[in-house]
């Protein structure tokens, strides 16, 4: 493995958790602060890559958000995303980085895709509108990666998460995806005896996660892969793998299992005025399992893995302070 490894985004959720099993693993890894460099800005980031001369990059840095956030600054998630990819993909390409890993999401494919998802399925129909600004970069992402490769032959892979949860996630009460909104809401309100809690949609929604260590797990897997192995799973345009636990459960279900592992015994009110979001979304990882990795935490563990790690940071910190940029 290689000993110089640059992780962007290393205080975000997925950042992190790479952070932890590459330093594991004795790896000399560097970070940089949003301080300490601006993705958003090229020049600063091409001074920083030049500096250092990675060996590989973890691309994790990004602006993230449930619904509401995807909605409501759409502008923002377009523009920050692009600029952070495209800045550090190309300083990568400029500095000779032996490989990056390009971190997706499973937004990228049309809101009616065929299910299981296949990495085939990318830009086969529309996207779901609500974060539709945030899947173009992200699609972006995968094609700047797939030119580099193409045009100069750098080594340069994508990989596609489904939906994550774990340590280090955002728990903005608006801004927030699915788990930690709903881990948030019914400790509060266990906390505060409150007879019922408030959940968004009808719950008929299908979803898959996959924890956050699971997917820090896979990125290493595949970074490491040797290229002959790699190349044998993708094709020249379309060389993402999808990294999912292949398990899906109704947003219903979710929320049941949440209020069970919080201990919260009141009622649970679905505000059906609110968006679903797409009908359903299970990503097919066989090529990712054909080569060796399969998930290791099913969801109740690893939800009772996460609220523990809530409950710690509730008691030490103002919640203010437990509102992660994941980026």
């Amino acid at each position: 493995m290689s000993n110089k490894i640059f992780v962007a985004g290393h205080n975000g959720m997925v950042g992190s958790a790479i952070c932890r099993q590459l330093l594991n693993q004795n790896c000399e890894v560097i970070t940089a602060s949003r301080k300490e460099l601006d993705l958003t800005n090229q020049a600063y980031v091409k001074k920083f890559f030049a500096a250092h001369k990675f060996d590989q990059v973890y691309l994790a840095a990004a602006k993230v958000g449930g619904i509401h956030a995807n909605n409501t600054y759409p502008a923002e998630f377009i523009y920050q995303n692009l600029m952070i990819q495209s800045n550090i993909i190309h300083s990568s390409y400029q500095s000779d980085v032996e490989k990056l890993l390009f971190l997706g999401s499973s937004c990228i494919y049309p809101k009616l895709a065929r299910q299981p998802i296949e990495e085939n399925e990318l830009l086969n129909g529309h996207l779901e509108q609500t974060n539709e600004p945030y899947a173009i970069a992200k699609i972006a992402g995968i094609k700047m990666c797939e030119s580099y490769n193409r045009q100069y032959g750098s080594d340069y892979r994508s990989v596609m998460p489904t939906n994550l949860y774990g340590p280090g996630d955002n728990y903005h009460p608006e801004n927030s995806h699915v788990i930690p909104a709903l881990i948030r809401r019914f400790h509060d309100a266990k906390v505060a005896n409150a007879p019922k809690v408030l959940a968004w949609g009808t719950g008929s929604a299908l979803r898959e996660f996959l924890h956050v260590d699971d997917m820090a797990a896979a990125s290493i897997f595949v970074m490491n892969l040797e290229k002959v192995i790699f190349d044998k799973e993708v094709e020249s345009m379309q060389s993402h793998l999808n990294v999912g636990s292949g398990v899906e459960c109704s947003i219903a279900e979710l929320t049941e299992l949440i209020a069970k592992v919080v201990g919260y015994q009141g009622s649970i009110v679905w505000d059906k005025t609110k968006p679903d979001g797409a009908p359903r979304k299970l990503m097919d990882s066989r090529r990712l399992n054909d080569i060796g990795w399969y998930p290791q935490i099913n969801l109740e563990s690893g939800l009772a893995d996460t609220y523990e790690n809530y409950v710690k940071l509730a008691e030490c910190c103002d919640k203010n302070d437990m509102i992660s940029s994941a980026s």
